[in-house]
C-alpha cells in the first residue's frame, strides 16, 4: 500500500483525516484534558510543536452540529466510547487563532484581531438569524461580522459570541484561543506593548472571568504571561507548561513515534541523523522531537534519501529573542554561550511567569525566555522547587546551528560601531603593509570582544575573518577556485594596488600555531592560489597564513610579489 501523504503545513485535523494525510495520534489529549480540566486551561509550548493542530482536533471533537465519529475511528480516543458519547459534538464552539496578528502599530494590530473575529463570526453566521438573540447582541454581531465594531465591542466580542451561542443552543460554549501571546510579542518588539496589554486584559478577561456562558476554555501560547499583567483575578486558570508532566507527550513527537514514521516510509536508516538534529527537547518527563522538523525532513527524504538534515524551525520564527539576548550579552554571558555551543550546560534559575516589560530588566529573564521558547532545554536531572536553578543545554544540532548563525550575524552588526571601524581601518592598512604584529593584535581584540565556538572546523574562523573584512576598500571572494584548489579568501584592493591571498587554519593546541601558519603558506604555494591575481591589474600580491586556536591567533606572511615579474618567492 502506498504511504500516506505527509502533512507539510497542514494544521486542520478534519482535512488531515479526510484527505488521508499521515497523522501521529494525539487524541489522548482529549481524554486527559476532560479528566483534569479547569475552567480555563493554558498550554505553553514552543512554536511548531503541534498546538494549532491539537486545537483543531479539539474543535472537530467537541463542536455541536457535526458527526465526526469516522474521523476518530481507529484513534486512541475511540477506545473510550463512554467519554465520546458524553462529549463528542456536544458543545457550541468558538475558535480564534491569533498567530497572524502582527503589525507595526496598535491600530494595525487591532484591525488584524478584528479580521480574525470577523472570520469566526462568518463561520457562525447562523447567529445573525437566530430567533433567540437579543436586538443588542444581534446588532453587535453584525458589526463584528462586517468589521465595523468599536474597540469596546471588540473587547467584549468573545463573551458576546459565547452568550449568543448559549442562547441559541441552550448549552454553554467551549472557547479555543490559539497563540494568544503572539499579539503581545509583536507589540513588545514594535513599541505598543502597553496598549496591547490593556486591550488583551479586557478581551480575555471578559471571556474567561465573568462569562457565565462558558463551559471551559483552552488557550495555547509560547510564553506564560503573568496573571498580574493579563489574567488578573482569574483564579481558575490551569496551566500546563514544558516543565509539567500531565500533557508531556501531547505536543511534539516521541522517539517511538519518529521511529514508526521512518519505518512506515522505509527510511529507518535516517534515524540517527533525525535524532541528532531534531530530538532533545524535554517536556515534563518526556523527550520529544519538533514535529515541524520531522515532517518536513521525512518529506524531503522521500524524494531524496541521501539529503542531509537542515534547519526547518529557523524559518518559522523571527528569532528576535536570540538577537535580543546576544545584544545584551556581557563577557560572562558570552562565555556561557560558548559553553552551550560546545555542548556544555549552564545553570540558571528559570522564571516561568514573566511580563514582556520585565525581559530587559535582567539578563536572567532572557535566559528564561530562551528556555520557554525552545532555544534551550533542561537536562534530564529531576526538577527541584520552582526557585531552584536547573541545568540548561542546547537541545540539538539544529538549534546549535541557529545560535551560530545568529552569533555571526550579531558580530557583523557590531562592526558598525565607530570605534570598531577605526580599528578595522588599522587592520586594512596592516594587511597592505604586511604588519603581522598589528594584524595579530587586532584579531586578538576582536576575538575577545565577540562570541566564538571551538569546533573541529575552520568554518567559524573563516566566517569571523570574512565578517571583519567586509566593508573594506576591496572586493572579497571566499572559497574561490584558484590555481589547483580553492583559496579561503582573495582580497582585491579597489585602487588596484594589491591582491591578498589568505589561508585560514585552526590549531588543535596553542603551541601548534606557528607550524600551522607555515603550513598555510606552503598550501598557498603548492596550490598556486596566487594565480588568481597573475592576469589581473593588481600591482602587488601579498599572501598570509593565519591560524586560530580558541581566542588566540598567529599571522605570518611571505615577501610581496610584484605582479608581472617572472620569478618570485612563493
Amino acid at each position: 500500500m502506498e504511504a500516506r501523504m505527509l502533512p507539510v503545513g497542514i494544521e486542520d485535523f478534519e482535512e488531515m483525516r479526510t484527505d488521508n494525510f499521515y497523522y501521529v495520534d494525539k487524541t489522548s489529549f482529549i481524554s486527559t484534558l476532560l479528566r483534569n480540566r479547569g475552567k480555563a486551561n493554558l498550554f505553553t509550548r514552543p512554536r511548531r510543536f503541534g498546538k494549532t493542530l491539537n486545537m483543531s482536533m479539539l474543535q472537530t471533537f467537541f463542536e455541536i452540529g457535526r458527526d465526526n465519529k469516522d474521523l476518530f475511528a481507529g484513534l486512541d480516543i475511540a477506545q473510550e466510547p463512554a467519554l465520546c458519547e458524553e462529549h463528542m459534538n456536544k458543545y457550541p464552539m468558538i475558535f480564534l487563532t491569533l498567530k497572524s496578528v502582527e503589525a507595526e502599530d496598535f491600530a494595525g494590530a487591532l484591525t488584524r484581531i478584528g479580521v480574525q473575529v470577523a472570520d469566526e463570526c462568518n463561520r457562525l453566521s447562523f447567529l445573525a438569524q437566530s430567533q433567540r438573540g437579543t436586538p443588542r447582541d444581534l446588532k453587535t454581531f453584525e458589526a463584528l461580522l462586517m468589521g465595523t465594531a468599536t474597540p469596546q465591542q471588540l473587547e467584549d466580542s468573545l463573551r458576546t459570541l459565547s452568550r449568543m451561542l448559549e442562547v441559541h443552543y441552550g448549552k454553554k460554549a467551549v472557547l479555543l484561543i490559539d497563540e494568544y501571546d503572539v499579539p503581545l510579542d509583536k507589540a513588545f518588539h514594535n513599541g505598543y506593548y502597553d496598549k496591547m496589554i490593556s486591550f488583551m486584559r479586557i478581551f480575555l478577561g471578559e471571556a474567561l472571568k465573568t462569562n457565565r456562558s462558558l463551559a471551559f476554555a483552552v488557550i495555547t501560547g509560547c510564553l506564560r504571561i503573568s496573571r498580574e499583567s493579563i489574567f488578573t483575578g482569574l483564579n481558575t486558570l490551569r496551566i500546563s507548561s514544558i516543565t509539567d508532566s500531565d500533557h508531556d507527550e501531547h505536543f511534539g513527537f516521541t522517539d517511538i513515534e519518529v521511529r514508526k514514521m521512518l519505518a512506515d516510509y522505509n527510511l529507518s536508516s535516517a534515524y540517527n541523523d533525525m535524532r541528532e538534529w531534531y530530538n532533545g527537547y524535554r517536556f515534563g518527563d518526556a523527550n520529544v522531537y519538533c514535529p515541524w522538523d520531522i515532517i518536513n525532513h521525512v518529506a524531503k527524504l522521500k524524494n531524496n534519501p541521501n539529503i542531509r538534515p537542515k534547519c526547518y524551525w529557523n524559518n518559522t520564527s523571527s528569532n528576535s529573542m536570540v538577537k535580543r539576548f546576544i545584544d545584551k550579552a556581557d563577557d560572562t554571558t558570552r562565555s556561557e554561550i560558548e559553553d552551550l555551543i560546545a555542548g556544555k550546560s549552564v545553570t540558571k534559575v528559570i522564571r516561568e511567569t514573566l511580563t514582556y516589560g520585565e525581559l530587559d530588566e535582567h539578563i536572567n529573564n532572557l535566559w528564561s525566555v530562551l528556555f520557554l521558547t525552545g532555544y534551550l532545554t533542561r537536562t534530564q536531572d529531576p526538577l527541584g522547587l520552582e526557585a531552584e536553578p536547573i541545568n540548561l543545554i542546547i537541545p540539538n544540532r539544529e538549534i546549535r546551528t541557529i545560535f551560530i548563525e545568529k552569533i555571526q550575524r550579531w558580530f557583523t552588526e557590531q562592526l558598525q560601531d565607530t570605534k570598531t571601524q577605526e580599528e578595522l581601518q588599522r587592520l586594512y592598512r596592516a594587511l597592505l603593509e604586511a604588519d603581522c604584529d598589528t594584524i595579530e593584535e587586532i584579531l586578538h581584540n576582536q576575538l575577545r570582544a565577540t562570541i566564538s565556538y571551538f569546533d573541529n572546523y575552520e568554518n567559524y574562523y573563516h566566517g569571523f575573518l570574512t565578517g571583519l573584512l567586509i566593508g573594506g576598500a576591496w572586493s572579497i571572494k571566499s572559497n574561490q577556485e584558484s590555481g589547483s584548489g580553492r583559496s579561503d579568501l582573495l582580497l582585491t584592493a579597489s585602487d588596484g594596488s594589491a591582491g591578498i591571498v589568505i589561508e585560514v587554519k585552526r590549531a588543535k593546541k596553542l603551541e601548534d600555531i606557528p607550524a600551522m601558519c607555515e603550513a598555510a603558506l606552503n598550501q598557498i604555494d603548492k596550490k598556486r592560489y596566487k594565480d588568481a591575481f597573475l592576469a589581473s591589474r593588481v600591482k602587488q600580491i601579498r599572501v598570509y597564513g593565519i591560524t586560530f586556536w580558541q581566542k588566540s591567533c598567529g599571522v605570518v606572511s611571505a615577501p610581496a610579489i610584484d605582479n608581472g615579474l617572472e620569478s618570485y618567492r612563493m
